[in-house]
């Protein structure tokens, strides 16, 4: 056989597996990344068994800690909605009210309104700490 013909083939089949791998990251990376819902969507959304990923801010004055358990509400960034989410795990440094926040929820089983944070997936978003520099001639 040919040897210019050889690298043609050996070419087209490193060139196809490279497209299938290239297919499999980008269908994979697309279809296991799951949105973020706010108060008022997870208020509609929400079915039991299911878990979501809750974004919002917390409430005021809504902070309870009683033992390993935290209790506290999660507002709507743009609407004046909030739900009560209880929350065992890890405490991120910078958790305050106020303060955006992360949390993976599932319904409650008892009470329908509430939910229940997966332990270790409360996270917070640091505002920046970081200012522009003031440019002095």
């Amino acid at each position: 056989m040919d040897p210019s013909r050889k690298r043609a083939i050996r070419l087209t089949i490193a060139l196809t597996v490279a497209l299938l791998l290239a297919s499999a990251l980008v269908y994979t990376s697309f279809s296991a990344g799951r949105e973020e819902l706010t108060a008022s969507q997870l208020l509609k959304r929400a079915q039991p068994g299911k878990s979501y990923i809750l974004a919002g801010t917390v409430l005021d004055d809504s902070v309870q800690r009683d033992g390993d358990l935290l209790r506290f509400r999660v507002r709507d960034p743009k609407l004046k909605v909030s739900v009560p989410v209880s929350y065992t795990g890890e405490i991120p440094d910078p958790f305050a009210q106020g303060r955006a926040v992360l949390v993976t929820v599932h319904r409650g089983a008892t009470d329908t309104a509430a939910f229940v944070g997966q332990q270790n997936s409360l996270t917070t978003k640091c505002p920046s700490k970081y200012k522009a520099a003031v440019a002095s001639y």
